[in-house]
Parts: structure tokens; C-alpha cells; sequence
């Protein structure tokens, strides 16, 4: 099986041993994103809809270095600081993936990094044009 590690400017740089993502035959696994602004590496100000907004810039530019986009996304796990910013999170996160829906799970935890209040991670599966996973 080969196994790529992914790293991009476009995201913020991990904050601890880990990688932004992975991308192992044809599949693309990615670390939770938060609302970390990559230049500044601040979290972004403006509540869970902005921070919602940076989270899933995050995603799409750490999915575009592994070669995949958020059309290719199988499955996300949402995770909220609070469940009652639900229908916020959800509204953006519908006005992202406008094409087949991927599998969703949605939690709340108790804490998330840097008092984040969303975080989101998504596998994605990349296939060539020949029907190839690459």
C-alpha cells in the first residue's frame, strides 16, 4: 500500500504530531480542521458561521494537495462545542458540498483545540480517469 504524507500552505500547519492528511490507495483521510486562519495561524473571529466558513477553506485546500476535491469526500465527522450551533454549521456545510451528500456524523465534545467551536475531518476516495484509485 503506498501512503502519502500531505502538507499545504493553504491550511494551517498541524499543531501537534500529526499530519494535515494522508492519502493511502486512492483514499484520502484528513485531520479535523478548525477555524485557524493558515497566514495568520489566529483563529478566525466572528462566532461558529465564520469559524464554520474557515473550516471548511481548510478542508478544501488540504483535500485540492492530496489531489481530491469535496466531490470526492465519502464521509465527514462534525464535531461542535455546543449542539445547539447545529443549524448554523449545517447551513454552511450544505451551501459547501452541493453535490451527492457524503455520510455525516455530527458530535459534540466537551472541548476542541484552541477553543475552537467546530471542527470537521473528511475521508475522501480520489479515482483516476481510467477507474484507477490514485
Amino acid at each position: 500500500m503506498s501512503r502519502t504524507v500531505i502538507a499545504t500552505d493553504g491550511a494551517p500547519k498541524a499543531i501537534g504530531p500529526y499530519s494535515q492528511a494522508v492519502r493511502a490507495s486512492g483514499w484520502v483521510f484528513t485531520s479535523g480542521q478548525i477555524g485557524l486562519d493558515p497566514v495568520s495561524g489566529q483563529m478566525v473571529s466572528g462566532g461558529t458561521a465564520a469559524e464554520t466558513h474557515q473550516v471548511l477553506k481548510n478542508l478544501r485546500a488540504v483535500l485540492e494537495a492530496s489531489g481530491a476535491t469535496l466531490d470526492d469526500v465519502v464521509k465527514t465527522t462534525i464535531f461542535l462545542a455546543d449542539m445547539d450551533d447545529f443549524s448554523v454549521v449545517n447551513e454552511i456545510y450544505a451551501e459547501t458540498f452541493r453535490s451527492a451528500w457524503p455520510a455525516r456524523s455530527t458530535v459534540q465534545a466537551a472541548r476542541l483545540p484552541r477553543g475552537a467551536r467546530v471542527e470537521i475531518e473528511a475521508i475522501a476516495h480520489v479515482v483516476t480517469s481510467t477507474g484507477d484509485s490514485r
